[in-house]
């Protein structure tokens, strides 16, 4: 079978390419120029899609085992190539925590029908409480794992980072950190500042975050080893990571895409989809972050994708669980984010920054519409959970194909 997609428009490094017609011909991509003669079995105006390498997302939860009832491992994959990436890292805060082969084996053969890269993130203490280490050596040599941390869960003892962070160097692996610092965040539901008071909220300063930051660089700077900080939300915390990348360090970070649309201020209506961690920041803090976009500091964009049944997250706003679902909505942000980023910024965060961090992949394309209209509801949801401010609204990007592990997949069939 060749797929003749006319009029595509591919986006690189350097810009968003003239149009021009690829086909699909087994299991691989090319341009049509290169294999002129081929027969043709089907066409598809492609001339309102775009073309890219397969997204990847570092940063997504499953409820699977355990949690079910938010997300099984199911839903996610097909939440997943609904919303255009063909990998993703999964977080260890499962029913049991993923802390050894078995779990790690129990997600990967679930997910083995589906033409997609599920990159385990391997809890690094017992349970993700902080304290005794898991058997990383164990989880690497026998499942292949090179990515761990505690997933939502902040690695707030020194001692612990400390040998983590040498263990790791054993096999160069990578931790994952959500850095903060959980006294000074205690009891916060929202970004501490003017808004918190207004609504007369328990805060969560940018000084948890900046000071859980800084003092992993200074334990990186003894230790050694390789730091990925995962959604960075402060002006400062920007500042510092870029100042530990000028000096050398071997450190990355993300963002949560959430975190570049919203702000404390979305919180005046005590919506608990608006209830996340760490929570909006203001509106310096946001600049902030775009700017670590742009010029490298921050190296991927992530979903951040958390699921939250409805009885733990629909209650009084003090009470509800943090977390958004942010898969199928994805795509729709970086629409919103486009005329202030560009198309090339923003798909090389989520291609080849989170590729240097995690490694190569096999050839894999998301195709999409930035301009088709869909409505997001019950009967479009994929998604075991629909806790997002946007669910009910129509969006404005869609999915249309993705290409990973030589199959083409319709996204609208």
């Amino acid at each position: 079978m060749s797929i003749l997609f006319k009029g595509l428009k591919l986006i690189n490094p350097s810009g968003v390419e003239k149009a021009q017609s690829f086909i699909f011909h087994s299991g691989k991509l090319f341009p049509e120029s290169e294999k002129p003669d081929l027969a043709i079995t089907q066409e598809v105006d492609a001339s309102s899609f775009m073309l890219s390498k397969g997204w990847i997302d570092l940063r997504c939860m499953v409820g699977d085992p355990g949690l079910e009832y938010k997300e099984t491992i199911e839903s996610l994959c097909e939440s997943l190539l609904a919303s255009g990436f063909t990998s993703a890292v999964i977080l260890p805060n499962t029913e049991p925590v993923i802390q050894s082969k078995n779990e790690v084996d129990f997600v990967l053969n679930k997910a083995k029908k589906y033409p997609l890269r599920l990159i385990i993130q391997g809890a690094v203490t017992k349970n993700t409480d902080g304290e005794d280490l898991t058997e990383i050596l164990d989880m690497h040599h026998q499942s292949g794992v090179t990515i761990f941390g505690d997933g939502i869960k902040t690695l707030a003892n020194g001692d612990r980072y400390m040998k983590i962070l040498q263990y790791l160097q054993k096999f160069n692996g990578v931790l994952f950190d959500h850095a903060y610092d959980p006294l000074i965040a205690s009891f916060g539901q929202m970004h501490e500042g003017e808004n918190s008071t207004m609504l007369g909220m328990k805060g969560i300063p940018s000084l948890a975050e900046d000071v859980a930051i800084q003092r992993n660089l200074e334990i990186l700077k003894y230790a050694g080893g390789k730091v990925h900080f995962q959604t960075i939300s402060t002006a400062k915390g920007v500042e510092l990571i870029r100042k530990g990348k000028a000096e050398g360090l071997n450190i990355t970070c993300d963002v949560s895409i959430y975190q570049l649309l919203f702000s404390d201020g979305d919180l005046m209506d005590f919506d608990p989809n608006f209830k996340v961690k760490p929570p909006f920041r203001g509106s310096i803090d946001r600049i902030a972050l775009m700017e670590g976009l742009k010029d490298g500091t921050i190296d991927a964009i992530v979903s951040n994708h958390q699921p939250q049944d409805f009885d733990s997250k629909f209650m009084e706003f003090d009470l509800a669980s943090f977390g958004m679902v942010g898969l199928q909505t994805f795509l729709p942000a970086l629409v919103m984010l486009e005329k202030e980023l560009t198309w090339p910024l923003l798909i090389q965060k989520l291609t080849s920054g989170p590729t240097s961090i995690i490694g190569d992949d096999d050839e894999s394309w998301t195709i999409f519409d930035p301009n088709e209209n869909w409505l997001y509801d019950r009967s479009s949801n994929k998604s075991n959970s629909q806790n997002s401010p946007w669910f009910g609204l129509n969006l404005k990007g869609k999915v249309k194909y993705i290409i990973q592990k030589g199959e083409l997949i319709s996204i609208d069939e």
